[in-house]
């Protein structure tokens, strides 16, 4: 609790996921959940959600500055011309989950979401074509409620497969939809659903 003008005051309520990391935190009051339309932050977080496979969201958010300058700020068209030497540094850096498959997902996916918005107009217009181009809002009361994969990140990550696209299966896709809003999985008692 805080103290303002000499009244306690109750912090908001928030998805326990967001735990007392600081950085959680202010991800989970900010970002997750809020619709993203931003083709080459699309493009980070389809990435982050590929390279947390196997480890923890908290693990890949301190990471998320370190890859932003190994993956040149996410844009994808400076990422698609990566090339072995590129691919050596990346295995080199320490800032980042050094996995080859994972770095060469990145580079093969920034490749794909061009020929994406050449073919849509942009990446977020094929990506939020899943949806119907509006969020889902779920009803969550609680973590237990909240699914690791459903009939559209089924389709969205057999779509994503079928272009080209790694690293992209249907858990992976779900996750990427909670982060960039395509569905509002807070808790309905969360401060933060009633914003997004």
């Amino acid at each position: 609790m805080k103290v303002e003008n000499g009244l306690m005051a109750r912090s908001p309520y928030r998805c326990a996921w967001s735990g007392d990391d600081p950085l959680m935190i202010a991800y989970h009051d900010e970002e997750w959940g809020a619709p993203e339309h931003d083709d080459n932050r699309l493009f980070e977080m389809l990435t982050l959600e590929g390279a947390q496979a196997g480890l923890s969201w908290r693990t890949i958010l301190h990471k998320r500055e370190n890859y932003r300058k190994a993956f040149a700020g996410f844009d994808p068209r400076k990422v698609a011309r990566f090339g072995e030497k590129d691919e050596a540094r990346l295995m080199a850096d320490a800032g980042i989950v050094r996995n080859k498959l994972k770095i060469a997902a990145t580079i093969q996916n920034a490749k794909m979401v061009l020929k994406a918005q050449k073919e849509f107009g942009s990446f977020d217009a094929y990506i939020w074509s899943f949806v119907g181009g509006a969020p889902i809002k779920n009803k969550i009361a609680s973590l237990r409620d909240v699914p690791a994969k459903t009939a559209i990140s089924d389709a969205m990550s057999k779509a994503l497969l079928k272009r080209g696209f790694k690293f992209v299966g249907s858990t992976i896709c779900y996750a990427f939809m909670q982060a960039t809003g395509m569905v509002n999985d807070h808790e309905e008692k969360c401060f933060a659903r009633k914003r997004r």
